[in-house]
């Protein structure tokens, strides 16, 4: 068989990436249809409901419990061992067809399906640090944090998005395509930059002043680390030249032969 040229292996790349992004959307929009069908149909649970323990509507199984949380199976003991074997068992029996992974809350022993079981609302207290969460991404110390993305769609559109500097790729396989309006699979991301030096005029190729603040902290880290490293590698080479000198004094004393 004749060895690909590079052209050729960036085009099958890139047909590979194109076909796990539509299989993303693919997976995506079936599961955005059955949120809507939960939706319409009532399936979803209400806090109060939640909490006053109305079974899952999917699947009629409980969702609140008490018993506690299973341990590792090494620490199993015979009967955790069975109860988890049988719970394997009910859940294959209701959902063993569905093949959309599971889901479980804390304190319950029971399974429940992703296909078919809509997960738990969510609590006020979960809402207030979400609201906090989102507050604090408006404000300008946070807007540093945020990298902009330009990411090219199974539409063939280009868009760009942001998220956390802490991301070395877009985490994201779905986005909102602001042309189709709809969520679409993305097929490939490229870094342009922190989001506050777009802002910026500039020359091309140069970085920003957030960009040049990151690298000044990068730098002032990889020296001090460097730093630590030869610390550590000046003992060593203490240490390994007073083995040698206790060696070279047995064996002038003849204590080596």
């Amino acid at each position: 068989m004749a060895k690909l040229t590079e052209e050729q292996r960036q085009q099958r790349a890139t047909a590979r990436a194109r076909r796990e992004a539509l299989a993303r959307e693919e997976r995506h929009q079936r599961a955005e249809e059955r949120r809507q069908r939960w939706r319409r149909e009532g399936t979803y649970l209400s806090w109060e409901e939640y909490k006053a323990g109305v079974p899952c509507r999917g699947c009629g199984q409980p969702l609140l419990g008490h018993a506690s949380d299973r341990p590792p199976q090494s620490r199993m003991t015979n009967r955790e061992r069975e109860e988890r074997d049988n719970a394997e068992k009910q859940f294959l029996e209701r959902h063993g067809e569905c093949h959309e992974g599971r889901w479980l809350v804390s304190g319950c022993p029971v399974v429940h399906c992703f296909a078919c079981c809509p997960t738990p609302p969510m609590g006020p207290k979960q809402a207030e640090e979400l609201a906090k969460i989102l507050f604090s991404s408006r404000s300008e110390d946070r807007k540093k944090e945020l990298d902009v993305w330009r990411l090219t769609l199974t539409c063939d559109h280009v868009i760009e998005r942001t998220q956390h500097n802490s991301h070395s790729s877009y985490s994201m396989g779905i986005t909102r395509c602001s042309e189709c309006e709809t969520d679409r699979g993305v097929v490939s991301s490229e870094r342009v930059g922190p989001l506050c030096d777009q802002e910026v005029t500039r020359e091309p190729g140069t970085p920003g002043p957030v960009e040049r603040e990151r690298l000044a902290a990068e730098l002032a880290s990889a020296e001090a680390k460097l730093k630590r490293q030869q610390r550590n590698a000046a003992a060593t080479q203490i240490h390994i030249d007073e083995i040698r000198a206790k060696l070279t004094a047995r064996a002038n004393d003849g204590g080596l032969t």
